[in-house]
């Protein structure tokens, strides 16, 4: 098979969209099919092949409100002539919304199938930075994407029901794997905790970019918990204003690899308070590694936290029950080791490997759709 793909971030770039890509370029090499990646330029450098896939760049902007991350807009057409050189069988919309649309748009002007896979709440995030009055706006951007493409893939049955609500069809629910060797608990450190905790403190951890529609401000509840050390993992443009909102707060900055997986591994609690998840992959990271998850009740984290098993989950915007649930945590050493053994039992078999192979069964689906409409048109 050949697939093209159209990522809407890329390297050097880290997230879940370009997570989620590479672990995707990966299969698609082992299974020696030919891919290529279509990808906003980046002074900061891109590479030129990744996983034996060529990597095409579009002239990007830096997005206003984050600098660092680049954006891709403008007409179709120079997306037309690299995918045209390729001849795909299938166009892959990594989280469309600027580059996606020129890609959707460019696919249909080649007659190619085009799976486009949701991954990003555009409308909530610009709602949660305040700019709730584009919401309606950015959600008819990706009603436009989406009903143009052959199949829409959604991680989470929570983007399932909103991409419905919408009038967005042809859904499918394609979720993410996890690397549960990499993320394990036996990369649990007692010098790092010793380092971080020197007085011997829980360590209720957060891992994500610091930006606004994460919520990390309601973090502050836990700042008075007694024997509880915060632990910010990741870097982004809300950094420095939340070392003043969170000032008792380790910020380790970025972490990759080992590093995080180590890191990870160390805590006791992981708390992801944003609402806007579509599928938040480091609540499977934390499970895979043995720490329970405290999460709202919105978004991804319904599918992954089994409540009062696995971790907590509590009703958006009630703090004071998240400030309880991580309060009940980390004051019950056998209760938390049970959760994390759950946890990680619950993850194990979440693979790369099946989740890319169900992706390429996706492409296949939508090759035949995308015929079978070809047969009707010159039918009718």
């Amino acid at each position: 098979m050949r697939v093209a793909l159209i990522a809407e971030s890329f390297l050097p770039q880290t997230n879940g969209v370009v997570h989620s890509v590479l672990r995707v370029l990966e299969h698609l090499q082992q299974r020696g099919d030919q891919a290529v990646v279509i990808a906003p330029a980046d002074p900061a450098g891109v590479p030129m092949i990744v996983s034996g896939a060529p990597v095409i760049t579009i002239p990007s902007l830096p997005l206003p409100i984050y600098p660092e991350v680049r954006v891709a807009g403008g007409p179709f057409a120079p997306v037309v002539a690299p995918l045209r050189d390729f001849a795909p069988d299938v166009v892959h919309l990594a989280s469309p919304f600027l580059l996606g649309w020129r890609g959707v748009l460019a696919a249909q002007a080649l007659d190619v199938p085009t799976v486009a896979v949701y991954q990003t709440d555009v409308p909530g995030m610009a709602a949660r930075s305040g700019f709730r009055h584009a919401e309606r706006l950015l959600w008819k951007r990706i009603r436009d994407i989406h009903t143009r493409a052959t199949l829409t893939l959604a991680p989470s049955s929570a983007s399932l029901t909103a991409l419905g609500d919408h009038g967005i069809g042809r859904l499918r629910m394609w979720r993410r794997g996890v690397d549960s060797t990499r993320f394990r608990p036996e990369l649990r450190d007692l010098d790092l905790r010793n380092q971080l905790a020197p007085n011997g403190e829980r360590l209720v951890g957060f891992v994500g970019r610091l930006a606004a529609e994460k919520q990390l401000d309601d973090l502050a509840v836990l700042r008075d918990l007694p024997g509880v050390r915060l632990v910010i993992i990741g870097d982004g443009p809300e950094r420095r204003r939340l070392a003043t909102v969170l000032p008792e707060a380790t910020f380790t900055g970025m972490l990759h690899g080992d590093d995080l997986a180590r890191t990870v591994a160390s805590l006791d609690v992981l708390v992801t308070p944003g609402e806007s998840e579509t599928f938040c992959q480091v609540v499977q990271e934390a499970m895979a590694s043995g720490v329970p998850v405290v999460a709202p009740a919105a978004g991804g984290p319904l599918d992954l936290i089994d409540h009062s098993r696995t971790g907590w989950l509590y009703p958006p915007g009630e703090l004071m029950i998240m400030r309880d649930r991580v309060r009940d945590l980390v004051g019950d050493d056998a209760k938390r080791d049970a959760f994390g053994r759950a946890a990680r039992a619950s993850v194990i078999d979440r693979g790369w490997r099946p989740i890319c192979s169900e992706l390429v069964g996706f492409y296949s689906e939508a090759v035949d759709l995308h015929a079978a409409s070809v047969r009707r048109a010159a039918g009718d």
